[in-house]
């Protein structure tokens, strides 16, 4: 299901036109677009800026050349006042937000889950032993690997087309990708089954935009945040406060899923809350633990660390740092990476 369009109100139509900086990959330019799109609704001028980044040109794998490096080049872009806007993925960001920039909006979310790919329409339990499976990402491949499937979990780096070329080609039985990336440019058909949390949780923020500016512009942020959904803002602040607590990084083996939900009080009355899930595993599969818990949507930061807490009593730490030393090997000997 697609997430709904974002909507601002009150702009102000005698701004000049505002310059959002994006990465240039197809997906990147739709994600940015509607953002463009809807201030263009509103009556605010608004064109994308293509600004390339460090992970657009280096081949190696995400875990090896660093954190934030599809961040880095458009923040300084908008701390440059090259572009007054940046639209990332948010799962893309470092848990440390500058002073100096500000996340102005977080827009209704997509489908936060992953999605496989596999030939021949095959699902999961179809696939063979031995089964190719194209991902490089430490959470994913560590999932993949508890569900005792006997597949083979292959690296793999590049855009969407190239990451489906290799299934259509045959190099590859299927790979795992964020479901949210296929529906935004609409190849959500080609998706053979969508991961349910259970099998799999889908990384820290996965499948929500962050909007960012300079907070020094009030009038921009008060703009931006015309394109704010409370909900989404709620999950995104408990999983990244769960990141933050366990100290990991984007590339970490840890899955969150934080969603408003609707529950009954003492009273019989219907109340949204936070439900939050959260898990780390060993990248071998032999070891995965999981915590939650539920509060109100106001309490989302305190409800992320709570269940980071769980999850490091519960041996995260260990889990990480084993997980940690065996991508720096498997980086090495391999290259490749996920964004």
């Amino acid at each position: 299901m697609n997430a709904a369009a974002p909507s601002v109100t009150g702009a102000d139509t005698t701004r000049r036109t505002l310059r959002i900086g994006t990465r240039g990959s197809l997906l990147a330019t739709t994600q940015s677009g509607t953002v463009r799109d809807a201030l263009i609704a509103a009556g605010q001028p608004a064109e994308l800026v293509i600004i390339t980044t460090k992970g657009d040109v280096t081949a190696g794998p995400v875990q090896r050349i660093g954190v934030g490096v599809f961040v880095a080049e458009l923040r300084e872009a908008l701390l440059a006042g090259e572009v007054d806007v940046a639209v990332h993925s948010y799962k893309d960001l470092p848990t440390a937000q500058p002073d100096d920039l500000v996340i102005a909006a977080v827009p209704p979310r997509e489908d936060p889950r992953d999605a496989l790919v596999a030939r021949d329409g095959m699902v999961l339990g179809e696939l063979p032993p031995g089964a190719r499976i194209g991902t490089s990402a430490p959470r994913r491949r560590a999932q993949l690997r508890a569900l005792g499937l006997g597949l083979d979990i292959q690296p793999l780096r590049g855009n969407i087309d190239t990451r489906l070329g290799k299934v259509a080609s045959g190099e590859l039985d299927g790979i795992v990708i964020a479901r949210a990336g296929l529906s935004r440019i609409g190849r959500a058909d080609e998706i053979t089954e969508t991961l349910e949390p259970v099998q799999m949780l889908p990384a820290p923020s996965q499948g929500a935009l962050a909007v960012e500016c300079r907070s020094d512009d009030p009038e921009l942020i008060a703009l931006l945040s015309g394109l704010d959904d409370a909900g989404t803002r709620a999950a995104v602040v408990a999983e990244r406060a769960l990141l933050a607590e366990l100290e990991a990084g984007c590339t970490a083996p840890i899955g969150a899923l934080a969603e408003v939900v609707e529950s009954l009080d003492d009273d019989g009355r219907i109340v949204d809350e936070l439900s939050v899930r959260g898990c780390a595993a060993s990248v071998d599969g032999s070891d995965s633990i999981r915590a939650s818990a539920v509060g109100a949507p106001d309490r989302a930061e305190e409800l992320g660390r709570a269940v980071a807490r769980e999850l490091l009593e519960l041996g995260a730490r260990e889990l990480m740092s084993a997980a940690e030393a065996e991508d720096g090997a498997d980086a090495k000997d391999k290259g490749g990476g996920d964004d």
